[in-house]
């Protein structure tokens, strides 16, 4: 007997069939004997729809302002859970499986006040325990917790996963397992290259990686939890065959485990390749080398919560200017010329350049820490395509490249078969 931890995204309770049919998954797991908790996103497309009501009232009363109370938008987006975790809830129990629904705020899972994009503090996990313990089934609604306003706060976009994984840490569950619409972590995005292979086992920090720099499996946060709680997670289909020859095996089950490096035996040197479409590039040139100008350029872009990634810098033959190149997402990039502008006294840099239509490629894996040549071998495969590099950053497992965004299958396709990941 295992303590489970399932959870199932948007598009696995798209609808009453596919509720029922997460259902017949979680009921494999009961009759096994296991003891089970779930965690359910909303139904897919209604946080979208919640979020539009929420956005489009003030002007339906009359304000142009797109204000609204922040834990109010809470309180109206995390309704599409209640309502996914209550049907669940009553298919089960259609089942003969005794189960329940849950708020978070009834467990509670306890977050900070930042509402919209809460984190989660702590989790009293003793009464779902107790009644697990008893036999009961644990539905509980993701991307919800409670304020310590008393409030109802969300966890931001992707938080079920978060719920999840943080659910599993606090009862001490043995797995958790992650349902959704793939069976698994791949080497590459299957849908640019058909040679991609699905990855039996992958490390946290490259599953973080990979989560991080445009793979949507899982949401980043979640990886980061499960990597400092130490969270074994797979990564399932809900649309395989709940009844399905080894769908139920405890120790091995289909997808992809993410775990400890030390689980890994066989190090791959590159785990797979991960891409980031619509990055633009900033240029300031000709600024001053002196103390402080790093803090001057990234303080008032981090204060207008733009995410700022790869930061080369080159500086003169003289040591007396420097110019700095960074990535945005290209959506940002106006919000972030417009803050850059404002600080141009501040700053001191003579002109500013950008590019956007930009694509991120990177070479992921925990093997490269023990292997030269890794970044050769991309640097070269790209140039034989004629790819040109617009800038390069790296990590123990990770290079990360800039080129122009018409080149990324090329480039994707083209490292993938340099390190051999079309291999089985």
């Amino acid at each position: 007997m295992a303590r489970i931890v399932m959870k199932f995204g948007g598009t696995s309770v798209a609808d009453l069939n596919r509720i029922h049919n997460v259902a017949r998954h979680v009921k494999r797991e009961v009759d096994a004997g296991h003891e089970v908790a779930v965690v359910v996103s909303a139904m897919s497309g209604k946080t979208n729809e919640l979020v539009g009501w929420v956005e489009n009232m003030p002007k339906v009363a009359g304000s142009n302002a797109p204000f609204y109370d922040a834990r109010e938008y809470d309180a109206v987006v995390a309704s599409g859970e209640q309502v996914t975790s209550g049907l669940l809830a009553i298919a089960l129990q259609s089942m003969g499986i005794n189960a329940r629904s849950w708020q978070g705020w009834q467990l509670p899972i306890k977050t900070d006040n930042a509402h919209g994009a809460a984190r989660i503090l702590d989790i009293e996990g003793a009464d779902i325990i107790r009644r697990m313990g008893e036999g009961q089934v644990a539905v509980v609604a993701g991307f919800q917790g409670l304020g310590p306003d008393n409030r109802l706060a969300t966890l931001g976009r992707g938080g079920s996963d978060t719920s999840a994984v943080a659910i599993a840490a606090a009862v001490k569950a043995d797995r958790c397992d992650i349902y959704t619409d793939v069976d698994g972590v791949y080497t590459t995005d299957p849908r640019i290259e058909p040679k991609a292979r699905r990855l039996k086992k992958i490390a946290f920090e490259e599953m973080l990686e990979m989560a991080s720099l445009g793979a949507k499996v899982l949401q980043v946060r979640s990886v980061e939890l499960a990597m400092v709680h130490k969270v074994r997670t797979f990564v399932r289909s809900s649309f395989e065959d709940p009844d399905a020859p080894g769908m139920g095996d405890l120790l091995n089950p289909p997808g992809t485990l993410i775990c400890d490096e030390d689980e890994i035996v066989e190090q791959e040197v590159v785990t797979g390749i991960a891409y980031a479409k619509d990055e633009a590039q900033i240029s300031l040139r000709r600024l001053a080398d002196r103390p402080g100008v790093s803090a001057a350029i990234f303080g008032p872009l981090a204060e207008a919560h733009i995410n700022v990634d790869m930061i080369v810098q080159n500086i003169s033959e003289d040591g007396s200017k420097t110019d700095m190149t960074f990535t945005v997402p290209s959506g940002d990039v106006n919000k972030a010329l417009k803050v850059l502008s404002d600080n141009k006294e501040k700053i001191g840099y003579d002109v500013v350049q950008s590019e956007a239509g930009l694509v991120k490629v990177s070479v992921i894996g925990i093997g490269m820490r023990s292997h030269a040549g890794v970044a050769a071998s991309a640097f070269r495969a790209l140039a034989d395509k004629g790819i040109n590099i617009k800038a390069i950053t790296t990590s123990e497992i990770k290079i990360s490249i800039l080129i122009d965004g018409p080149y990324a299958e090329l480039a994707v396709r083209t490292l993938h078969s340099a390190y051999g990941l079309d291999k089985s």
